[in-house]
């Protein structure tokens, strides 16, 4: 560029130059400077087409390295969009499954919700409350003892009184027969418990749900304590932890009046423990029964080997007797058997010569 400029800086000095000297009416210089302005001026173009040709070749260089460095930034950046591209992809397919879990975590606890709502429309009603703490015994006891196991446990047990249990115990001497009840005080326990109610509604509850407990023990130790047939004791099933942990926490009186009637409460978790109990004790008592076989078996055995001795003695006496005789007779076989031989050896001829 600034070549450019100086050349037309000289050809415009020189353009005034001839212009002055034209104006001189100077012949020999115009003439001269005529040669020299057409010189100039193919000089001017020659170096107007190499200066043409030179930039269209930098141009061109230029051009080129340009459209390579773009081609190098599209191919990177390309690059860098689909390698973004599939990072974003991964990351809305995980959120997407996470989306799915969530929703289906939504819908179970919706699925929840409504049995909750369904379980707590159950236990308002006193019947169906008697069916799940019966239902909850029995789950309980089947998992102990297996299903179905008469020989140590029946539902539904009915006494000579006419009484109906829930379920009884056949546990092993002195034991004996236990009945098993089962009992949910939920109405005046969900007052007592209530933040919303006023105190005195709250206490008031209490004493209700007191004397509902104190009735219910006194309904299983008059129909299931008796002398003679079961167990001096019965045992009272509450299938909710929350209410087994109220008494044990705040009213100790209810389960001092429960033990003065020889009646034991229990929360699922406390009868699993004491069924579990109980278990052990028949099996130990099942093991002394086979010991106690054993041991007779054992003693028979003896017996039997003690004859076996006596008689094994008498034999060993009757051979050794007979062993004894057999050598006696062996000997005087010898003896015998020496004589023929002494006999044998003696030679009558010579001794009817001597005669």
């Amino acid at each position: 560029m600034e070549y450019i400029i100086l050349g037309i800086l000289v050809i415009n000095v020189i353009l005034l130059i001839i212009l002055l000297f034209k104006k001189n009416n100077n012949s020999d210089a115009i003439e001269k400077i005529s040669k020299l302005e057409i010189s100039m001026v193919k000089e001017f173009g020659n170096f107007k087409n190499d200066f043409s040709h030179s930039l269209s070749e930098d141009f061109n260089k230029q051009t080129d390295r340009l459209d390579k460095k773009l081609e190098f930034i599209d191919n990177k950046v390309n690059s860098r969009l689909d390698e973004n591209f599939e990072k974003t992809n991964k990351t809305f397919t995980n959120v997407l499954e996470r989306l799915s879990k969530i929703d289906e975590a939504q819908k179970k606890i919706d699925s929840l919700s409504t049995d909750i709502v369904s379980l707590q429309g159950v236990l308002t009603d006193k019947k169906t409350r008697g069916i799940f703490g019966e239902v909850n015994l029995e789950h309980i006891l089947s998992n102990i003892f297996g299903k179905n196991n008469t020989k140590i446990y029946k539902l539904q047990y009915t006494f000579e009184n006419g009484f109906i249990a829930d379920a009884v115990l056949f546990t092993p001497e002195p034991l004996g027969t236990i009945a098993i009840d089962s009992k949910f005080p939920l109405e005046h326990y969900q007052e007592m418990v209530d933040k919303n109610n006023t105190k005195e509604e709250r206490l008031s509850a209490e004493k209700l749900f007191k004397q509902d407990m104190k009735k219910h023990i006194d309904a299983i130790s008059n129909k299931y304590i008796i002398p003679g047939v079961t167990s001096d004791q019965a045992i009272l099933f509450l299938p909710a932890e929350a209410i087994f942990a109220e008494l044990n926490a705040y009213h100790s009186e209810i389960i001092e009046y429960a033990y003065k009637k020889r009646v034991w409460i229990t929360s699922p978790t406390t009868l699993i423990s004491t069924l579990t109990t109980i278990q052990v004790i028949i099996k130990n008592i099942e093991r002394d029964k086979f010991a106690k076989v054993i041991q007779n078996e054992l003693v028979l055995l003896s017996e039997e080997f003690r004859r076996y001795k006596e008689r094994w003695d008498k034999l060993y006496r009757s051979i050794e007797t007979v062993s004894k005789d057999v050598k006696e007779i062996h000997t005087t076989t010898n003896k015998i058997t020496k004589r023929f031989d002494s006999i044998n050896q003696v030679d009558i001829t010579e001794i009817e010569d001597k005669k």
